[in-house]
């Protein structure tokens, strides 16, 4: 009998943990390098139309997808994918 509540427990624990695989999906992970630029001025991003920004570190923290960071002459560095 207690072969019999050992393989309940087995199945339960295999059923939640199939669960969680399937809640994570790897592939819309997103691995952002530590490179920062510097030379970043400025950042204009699609939702607020020609506004400049504070940048950030790099365009793979920005906000939201099409942002790109400019350099202060206005020569773009990147566009956030």
């Amino acid at each position: 009998m207690a072969a019999d509540k050992n393989i309940g427990a087995m199945v339960l624990l295999l059923v939640c943990g199939s669960i969680l695989l399937l809640a994570i999906n790897p592939t819309e992970a997103k691995v952002c390098n530590k490179i920062c630029y510097g030379a970043a001025a400025y950042m204009t991003c699609p939702s607020s139309g020609n506004t400049q920004l504070d940048p950030v570190c790099n365009c793979c923290l920005a906000p939201a997808l099409g942002c790109t960071l400019y350099e202060s002459d206005g020569t773009p560095i990147c566009t956030s994918t």
